[in-house]
């Protein structure tokens, strides 16, 4: 999972770059980049690392211009390598620089072809430099120096005939502005926004609402799946429906909203924080159902920090107490998405301490967003025992993890996941719970889509049930998946590309 955002301004854009991705930061902690436009030259810094670390005071000052884009990225096959941090780079036609949120699930095939048809080189075993220069190659076919908004619809057009999978993308195009655009079925999230300023209109691309609004932006809407935006160098905003959404393919993501988005965001007009309220109100109403009124807990505790919302609604449905049992140190990233098994291991105790107050003789019941591969669950439980709990209970407010995802979540390999071929109890006695509860996926999808306002027809729930919306996702595909992206993978280290790449400053492009 990566975050995206661009902006198109009156004024220099480092900052409000800067302190974007810093509200996307959960999205991706591995690296970082941003890309700055001025007389139709590229302004770029990108290294491996936090937003904090990567981007100092030197760097600042060189990311020059009133337009650009930036990304935060976790990867998602091998270990992470400075020459696939984003954004990317391609300098024909016209120099586009590109970040992407998301997997091209036909990302080989592609690159076969633009290698062995369109003559282009690949530097990375990228998916994000396989769609750059996909895009790249269309807008190649137009030999005019200047393009229309037509022009960059049509290309997009015919990218979006040759790529698969899930996208959420924000490109510059030297000469000519800003552009973004969504995979056909929504998956992955964009939004965009505008602010007047005594120069005129601004506009804000990102990939959760919170950007924009931190920064000022007013919210216009979520970009429509299959939909392309162009802001032109004279802030001009052009929009096309470059794929027409056919009943029932409106389908984002579902883990968005129980992971990795922040509860203060509203995604696709479904507000984030009440989403995962609901589910604590139905992960109740399921405790009530299969242990019954006298189900023996004595406290609700959550595990900081995405299933707080759940956990209150929760503790309160049952007229028990809720309590915030677990101290968290918030210089430790976000565990689940830390590439390799050994550091996700190392980083819990690291990143929890609990307060022996709150758990001394008493039934706990520890409430998470999600069980994924279960190594965080078994630390915690120990260590609510070794704090004094009676008994520990564990409640996920999503249903179990079954399945490898393939839209750009970490997710692949499924012999990783615990609750892959094992029964509840099972997955119990593995992570050593006393008692253990899963949402169930209807309550889930019930929580996410109880809206006035949303327009979507569903979600993609494939981690759940091993549906994939976007289609052509076969045991082949899984099994290469897993060969390149398993914790054996990236326990060794293996970087799959080692290209030399000077990222100690800002380079000029």
């Amino acid at each position: 999972m990566c975050g995206v955002i661009g902006v198109m301004a009156h004024e220099p854009v480092n900052q409000m770059l800067y302190d974007g991705l810093t509200m996307l930061q959960h999205r991706g902690q591995d690296a970082a980049g941003i890309v700055t436009l001025k007389d139709n030259r590229f302004y770029l810094r990108k290294d491996n690392g936090m937003v904090r670390d990567v981007f100092l005071n030197q760097h600042m000052v060189r990311l020059v211009g009133n337009c650009g884009i930036g990304h935060v990225r976790y990867p998602t096959a091998g270990t992470s390598s400075t020459a696939e941090a984003q954004p990317l780079y391609v300098n024909s036609p016209y120099g586009i620089t590109l970040a992407h949120n998301g997997n091209l699930t036909n990302a080989e095939k592609l690159a076969r072809e633009l290698y062995e048809e369109d003559r282009r080189h690949l530097n990375t075993q990228s998916d994000s430099e396989v769609l750059l220069n996909i895009f790249a190659h269309e807008l190649q076919k137009f030999t005019k120096p200047a393009l229309a908004s037509g022009d960059i619809f049509k290309a997009l057009t015919k990218l979006y005939k040759r790529c698969e999978g899930a996208f959420g993308v924000v490109a510059l195009i030297t000469g000519h502005g800003l552009v973004a655009f969504r995979d056909p079925n929504g998956i992955r999230p964009l939004i965009y926004g505008r602010r007047l300023t005594e120069k005129g209109i601004e506009y804000m691309v990102a990939s959760e609402s919170v950007a924009l609004q931190a920064l000022g932006f007013e919210v216009v809407r979520d970009i429509a799946p299959g939909e392309a935006i162009f802001i032109d160098l004279n802030h001009s905003l052009h929009t096309h429906q470059c794929v027409p959404v056919e009943e029932g393919q409106y389908t984002p993501c579902i883990f968005e909203y129980v992971y990795f988005a922040r509860p203060d965001s509203i995604i696709d007009n479904i507000s984030v924080h009440k989403a995962r309220m609901r589910m604590g109100e139905k992960l109740a109403d399921q405790i009530l159902r299969e242990w019954g009124e006298d189900h023996g807990i004595d406290v609700v505790i959550p595990i900081p920090d995405t299933s707080r919302n759940s956990a209150l609604e929760l503790a309160v449905r049952l007229n028990v107490k809720y309590r915030e049992g677990f101290n968290k140190n918030r210089y430790i990233g976000r565990t689940f998405i830390m590439p390799g098994q050994q550091q996700r291991k190392k980083s819990v105790r690291q990143k929890l301490n609990a307060v022996p107050l709150e758990f001394k003789n008493k039934n706990v019941l520890l409430v998470d967003d999600s069980i994924v591969r279960g190594t965080t669950c078994y630390e915690i439980i120990q260590m609510a025992r070794d704090a004094g709990a009676k008994n520990v209970f564990f409640a996920s407010a999503a249903p179990p993890v079954m399945y490898p995802n393939v839209y750009g979540i970490d997710m692949p390999v499924r012999s990783e996941l615990i609750s892959s071929g094992r029964s509840v109890e099972e997955v119990r006695e593995i992570i050593g719970a006393d008692r253990l509860i899963f949402q169930d996926l209807d309550d889930l999808i019930e929580s996410v889509s109880d809206t006035k306002h949303s327009r979507v027809d569903g979600f993609d729930c494939s981690v759940f049930d091993g549906k994939y919306i976007a289609g052509n996702i076969d045991e082949a595909y899984l099994t290469d998946l897993q060969n390149k992206r398993n914790d054996a993978v990236k326990d060794k280290g293996v970087t799959l590309v080692d290209t030399p790449v000077d990222m100690t400053g800002v380079s000029a492009v």
